[in-house]
């Protein structure tokens, strides 16, 4: 798992309660690609604000867009120990048939939070006679778990039956597992969505083809986010197929631009990168920061949402823009009320 010796200052801002997105823009009348967005030129440092239905405008004929086809999983699932105390455990990453790392949280009141104190019962009951047992600790701060599942079927199959998808307390309500689905999703394994490719419906990419814009694959499987805890990301599985890494070499060699849609298809496109610099097929886990020490070697641009003060996506993000355009961004963004998270607006970051 990387670490980083000297971890960068973060960047960091005041984000009113206001501007988390509560519900899906559907529940407030608009159409997914309907949500706002701000667009930032890297070259000019200016700021245009927009809407994601006129993405098509702001790309050019010959760009190359790589989305991540992993599908989200309703990976939250309720579970109660011998003694009777209540949990949900949020399914975060799959090590193995059966073997996955999981994050145990604790129920108060209407919510789950994380859980804090003496280590959490070790053997859980789960609905349908399914079983989990706590093994050992995964990663330094105790958040997360490697644990054994009995659940006498497929994971996937059971997790349809009797999971949902995780909700954090910003959510005020429980929304239906299709609203965390992107629509061009193929592959199930995302603990949480990867919700920067939200935006897009079948309207819009047909827009995008019609003005030859191309559009590659690639899946990241997205493990559980730290909101409550300021972490690193942790190791996640990644599929570069060789179409596209060839399709991001041929972007490069035309002058033409990549733009990522999203933090895991950057994570996904700069763990492909080889020794020559140019992306390679790649299949395998990845642990790979991005910090502006670090660089980026094959992405240009981005879509992307907005995220949390100090995260480590802002590392990202800052890696992509530098400090001053990341600034006068999320600035505009909190001064124009746009909204955060997955059910929030978007960010599009162009040379």
């Amino acid at each position: 798992m990387t670490t980083l010796a000297t971890p960068p200052e973060r960047y960091t801002f005041e984000l009113p309660d206001v501007l988390e997105a509560s519900a899906p823009p559907e529940a407030r009348g608009l159409t997914r690609d309907a949500v706002r967005m701000l667009v930032s030129y890297k070259s000019t440092g200016s700021l245009v604000p927009s809407s994601f239905i006129f993405l098509p405008s702001f790309l050019e004929s010959g760009d190359l867009l790589v989305i991540n086809t992993s599908g989200t999983l309703p990976a939250a699932v309720d579970a109660v120990a011998a003694d009777g105390t209540a949990l949900v455990i949020h399914l975060s990453t799959q090590l193995g048939e059966g073997r996955w790392v999981v994050e145990p949280r604790r129920i108060v009141g209407r919510a789950a939070e994380r859980w804090i104190g003496p280590p959490p019962p070790r053997r859980l009951e789960m609905a349908g006679g399914a079983s989990l047992t706590l093994d050992e600790p995964y990663g330094a701060r105790g958040r997360l778990w490697v644990a054994r599942l009995d659940l006498g079927q497929r994971t996937l199959s059971w997790v349809a039956a009797h999971g949902r998808p995780i909700r954090y307390g910003y959510v005020d309500r429980p929304w239906p597992i299709e609203m965390y689905q992107n629509v061009y999703a193929t592959e199930p394994g995302s603990a949480e969505m990867p919700s920067a490719g939200r935006p897009f419906t079948p309207e819009t990419i047909t827009r995008l083809v019609a003005k030859g814009v191309a559009v590659a694959p690639l899946v990241l499987h997205t493990g559980v986010a730290s909101l409550e805890a300021d972490e690193l990301p942790y190791p996640e599985r990644v599929h570069v197929p060789e179409s596209t890494a060839e399709q991001v070499n041929a972007a490069h060699r035309g002058g033409r631009r990549v733009i990522a849609v999203g933090t895991t298809v950057v994570r996904a496109l700069e763990t492909s990168v080889g020794e020559d610099g140019t992306s390679r097929a790649y299949d395998g886990w990845t642990d790979l920061v991005i910090t502006p020490e670090r660089g980026v070697k094959l992405t240009d641009g981005m879509i992307t949402g907005w995220h949390e003060p100090a995260s480590s996506h802002l590392m990202m993000l800052e890696t992509i823009t530098g400090r001053e355009l990341l600034r006068d961004s999320y600035g505009a963004a909190v001064a124009q009320g746009l909204r955060w998270h997955e059910f929030g607006d978007v960010h599009l970051i162009l040379p």
